[in-house]
């Protein structure tokens, strides 16, 4: 077992804060907002990525990224630079609609989707109607049999209303997407099915029977249903969000002027009093007044079993009333309840990028030109060696099959059915930089009390050392330590209570950061803390006492020394109980070659008793909270990939620092800020089931990308060289669509 303490692994400078450190006190000088933008008419990689350029190129903005699967851009900007309108203005001048999503217009984005798939929908039933008698009249022309099918003009007239009024939207997105100086998806089925069109009417104005009406019409409509297929699976890629939603009841019964009255639970207000009945979902936030219940809180921490709420404890909006009634006083209300964070959060993070997806936009971004490139060298060679009709059948069905629409859907659709699935098990990952990174992590560093522990330590021992009395030495002690928030002077406080012993107000409070507190007490000065603080006080342990204090540590209590009047006068241990859930979790980790860090600010004999009963080999001991965040830096400076664990105020640092910070869910609400994941049900194999998660989706990115670039790479040569008709051409490149959203939607399936 490697034990270090504090100052061991800090005796070389190291730069205070990592770079995500820096990024949150930059935001916090700059005074960085953000917003999110609702997008409309972006069809493929192509398009989110100049969108993502455009926004980028603002001065003031600071990052911005789009997301093509859920049609939203998050942008991080300085207001007093760059404001709403000019984002807007941004987009719109790149081609395309954007407004300002509100925490009010959540719905805004939904009702979008659903206006887009029955427009998708009516538009392809129009263009199937149209369309297959042109593919029958393929066929009756194969076989020379001549009838009103096989006629030009009849053909044309079919054909027309396909290309120019079902195909204005591929128009109309070419037309912004050349006007924004770049070529997207748009362009190449304009291209193409026009090059196809137009050749047909110069064909039957000449009296040439080759027509392909058909290959135009048909191009369109199998395009459309592959939109219409990836519209409705998009859709389903959000089930979490909507999951999580239908969670909250519209209504509550609250008191008010003394009458028991239902509302609308936008209409409650913090500090009304609501009854809740067996059966009932809670509608907000608050603390129990009166009653007792079961709760079930499987929603927010996957564990089935009921929790048991009585009076003074706190409740949450959306969990389920299993048992008994009881009324509770409103806290938290609207956007400020833990379930509209948690929907914002997973929002926001499925409405990020993760870094592979880079590779993507690279890729996209000169993908169009170069296939354009590819398309006319095809139709030049070919026309050359056979005839103009090879040259343009093949030109065409480059152009048809090399859409990168599922290069541009590969990335966020695996991004959003896996953060989705994390809120389902109670992980809330903040974006899809950390779901990526989560699965590279080679150390984890845990913190112990409240992380490995259950964080509400015990008085399990106390001895006087003098001739004071027992209780009179518990009641300075409680008295001091009930100024301090530390949990070992809570557990003493708790501890005096229970014993019915009563104290009273100190003076002159004093805290000392890692060491202890003192006080004056009824005219006494107290000390109470560990080792440094009491020699600091040029007090001496003698040999019997530092002996006693060894043993209870080696059983893995911390000790406090109680000092009155610069005497010794007793010693009392308290011991902070290991989570059972923290046993396996650390198996866990360790068996997928986790390397393993406990840190805490106990001193080295209770961090080895501790260490050796979870089987953690690597302990850094006496640390003060102010050193936490240098030691994260220091492992990877080391060149390790560092998780921190942690839920105090003072690990927020560390937590920020860390290359991926998981914050306990049970923890102080400025280290869940810090954090990159939250473990809302505050159990460490919420680490383990983030990093299989993140192993999970990456697994799934990687497929997708994998077969986006299959279709496009074997695809453009097979097109160019003519094995590709572009009737055929255009289901492989739906299908390549469809295939890939379908992968990302076996997430769903993760256990």
């Amino acid at each position: 077992m490697t034990v270090l303490l504090g100052n061991d692994i800090l005796n070389t400078p190291i730069p205070g804060g990592g770079d995500k450190e820096s990024d949150k006190v930059a935001e916090n000088i700059n005074n960085i907002q953000k917003k999110t933008l609702l997008i409309e008419g972006m069809t493929c990689a192509a398009c989110s990525n100049r969108v993502e350029k455009a926004l980028n190129k603002l001065e003031g903005v600071e990052k911005a990224s789009v997301n093509l699967s859920s049609n939203k851009a998050l942008v991080f900007y300085n207001p007093k630079v760059v404001n709403e309108q000019i984002l807007v203005q941004a987009v719109e001048k790149a081609g395309y609609k954007a407004e300002i999503l509100s925490e009010e217009d959540k719905e805004k984005a939904k009702l979008l989707r659903e206006k887009e798939i029955k427009s998708l929908r009516r538009s392809f039933i129009i263009s199937a109607i149209l369309s297959l008698p042109l593919l029958i009249a393929m066929f009756f022309h194969m076989a020379g049999r001549m009838n009103i099918l096989t006629n030009g003009y009849f053909q044309m007239l079919l054909a027309t209303p396909v290309q120019f009024i079902i195909g204005s939207r591929f128009y109309k997105g070419a037309y912004h997407s050349l006007r924004g100086k770049a070529a997207n998806m748009d362009v190449l089925i304009s291209l193409g099915t026009s090059a196809a069109y137009f050749y047909s009417v110069y064909n039957l104005i000449n009296g040439v029977h080759e027509y392909y009406f058909e290959a135009s019409a048909v191009i369109i409509t199998l395009i459309l249903l592959g939109k219409l297929f990836e519209a409705i699976a998009k859709g389903k890629t959000s089930d979490a969000i909507k999951k999580l939603m239908e969670l909250r009841p519209k209504t509550a019964r609250v008191y008010r002027d003394g009458k028991e009255i239902e509302i609308s639970i936008d209409d409650i207000d913090v500090g009304d009093v609501i009854v809740v009945r067996p059966g009932e979902s809670l509608p907000v936030d608050g603390i129990v007044m009166e009653g007792a219940s079961a709760v079930d809180e499987s929603m927010l921490t996957g564990e089935s079993i009921p929790v048991e709420k009585k009076e003074g404890d706190v409740v949450i909006g959306a969990t389920i009333n299993k048992t008994g009634s009881f009324k509770y006083k409103a806290t938290k209300v609207g956007k400020d309840t833990m379930l509209s964070q948690i929907i914002s959060m997973v929002e926001d993070a499925q409405g990020s990028k993760a870094p592979v997806q880079r590779l993507a936009d690279k890729i996209s971004g000169i993908f169009v030109p170069v296939v354009l490139g590819i398309a006319l060298i095809t139709f030049i060679v070919f026309s050359r060696l056979d005839s103009f009709n090879t040259g343009l059948i093949n030109a065409v069905s480059v152009l048809v099959i090399a859409c990168p629409c599922a290069l541009g859907l590969a990335t966020p659709t695996a991004i959003m059915v896996g953060t989705g699935k994390g809120a389902e098990h109670g992980i809330l990952i903040k974006s899809g930089e950390h779901l990526e990174l989560a699965h590279k992590l080679t150390t984890i560093v845990l913190d112990k009390t409240g992380t490995i522990t259950k964080g509400s330590p015990e008085v399990v021992y106390v001895e006087k050392l003098t001739d004071i009395d027992e209780n009179k030495l518990i009641e300075i002690t409680a008295a001091v330590e009930n100024t301090s928030e530390h949990p070992l002077g809570e557990a003493v406080v708790k501890y005096a209570r229970s014993k019915g012993i009563e104290f009273y107000e100190t003076k002159e409070f004093n805290a000392i950061p890692g060491k202890g507190i003192k006080a004056i007490y009824d005219g006494k000065k107290v000390a109470i803390g560990n080792r440094a603080l009491i020699k600091e006080n040029l007090i001496e342990i003698d040999d019997n006492i530092e002996e006693k204090i060894a043993e209870l540590e080696n059983k893995g209590q911390t000790v406090i020394i109680v000092s009155i009047d610069n005497e010794i006068n007793g010693i009392i241990g308290i011991a902070d109980k290991i989570k059972e859930s923290s046993y396996e979790a650390i198996k866990k980790m360790k068996e997928m070659g986790l390397e393993l860090y406990m840190i805490t600010g106990d001193n080295e004999r209770t961090a080895k008793a501790i260490a050796r009963e979870v089987s953690i080999e690597n302990v850094i001991a006496e640390v003060l909270p102010e050193n936490k965040e240098k030691i994260v830096s220091s492992l990877k400076k080391e060149g390790k990939i560092v998780g921190m664990v942690g839920d105090g105020i003072n690990d927020a640092p560390a937590l920020a620092s860390a290359d991926v910070g998981f914050a306990i869910g049970t923890g102080t609400d400025i280290a869940i800020e810090a954090s990159d994941i939250t473990l809302i049900k505050g159990d460490l194999n919420g680490v383990v089931t983030a990093i299989r998660l993140s192993h999970k989706t990456m697994r799934t990115i990687k497929q997708n990308l994998f077969w986006a670039f299959f279709y496009n790479t074997i695809g453009i040569p097979f097109a160019a060289l003519g094995y590709l008709n572009p009737m055929i051409a255009g289901a492989a490149m739906a299908f390549s669509s469809v295939s890939v959203v379908s992968n990302s939607l076996r997430l769903r399936n993760f256990k």
